[in-house]
């Protein structure tokens, strides 16, 4: 465990009962959350790779256009 990570649990154990559940719950979430994220994103590698290939191709042949940044969508 990290120096930084044990000042975390440290400053948590303080907290009364309730509150470390919720930080608890808060942090499984976000690590859940990241392994989802992580593996979505190396299951998409391929696609993206084929759509960054088009894209570049569209560019190359005058297919596309500047982004108008001054617009509100």
């Amino acid at each position: 465990m990290t120096v930084l990570l044990q000042k975390a649990f440290e400053r948590a154990s303080a907290l009364p009962e309730r509150e470390q559940d919720r930080f608890a719950q808060f942090l499984i979430s976000e690590i859940d959350d990241e392994k989802t994220w992580e593996a979505s994103f190396a299951a998409s590698q391929d696609e993206l790779a084929h759509m960054a290939k088009e894209a570049l191709a569209e560019y190359r042949t005058g297919q596309t256009r500047p982004l108008d940044t001054s617009r509100d969508f």
